[in-house]
């Protein structure tokens, strides 16, 4: 599982190190394939501003769940035109290295400081600064989804 945040730096050629603590995890899950892809909000379709990385066979699963949606629905079709069509295999190197794709990178603003959020089965990828104001957000208010009004600690 990936948790917590870490502070990262892209090198000059587009590149993040995966911290230590993750790269024999993914090795072992995955052989170190990655699937890097845009953050799409499924309510509304909607690009968000960070970038979503998967073990790639994480990412599988959830392309598979995608493709079995109807595509009689134009939204179901933008959907997967914006999360299939905007996902890329990046491979992480000997050295625990990702090169992040460049127009992947400029749609969500992200440049050189990053920050990379662990989100249990996958990662986000935000620009250092877009993550601090989502972060400093006042909590969103409204009423819970079903499946978290019944959710405790």
């Amino acid at each position: 599982m990936f948790r917590g945040t870490v502070q990262l730096k892209l090198d000059d050629k587009g590149r993040i190190a995966i911290p230590a603590k993750y790269r024999e995890r993914l090795r072992e899950q995955c052989g170190g394939r990655l699937v890097v892809a845009l953050g799409i909000d499924a309510k509304t379709n909607k690009e968000e501003p960070y970038l979503m990385v998967y073990p790639a066979p994480v990412w599988e699963d959830v392309e598979a769940r995608v493709n079995q949606l109807p595509s009689t629905s134009k939204q179901v079709q933008s959907f997967k035109r914006r999360l299939i069509g905007n996902a890329e295999d990046c491979d992480m190197d000997a050295q625990g290295r990702v090169s992040l794709p460049a127009r992947l990178r400029e749609k969500v603003g992200i440049d050189r400081e990053v920050d990379l959020i662990g989100q249990g089965n996958k990662f986000e990828l935000w620009d250092r600064e877009t993550w601090a104001q989502e972060n400093s957000e006042p909590e969103i208010v409204g009423e819970l989804p079903a499946e978290l009004a019944s959710f405790s600690f």
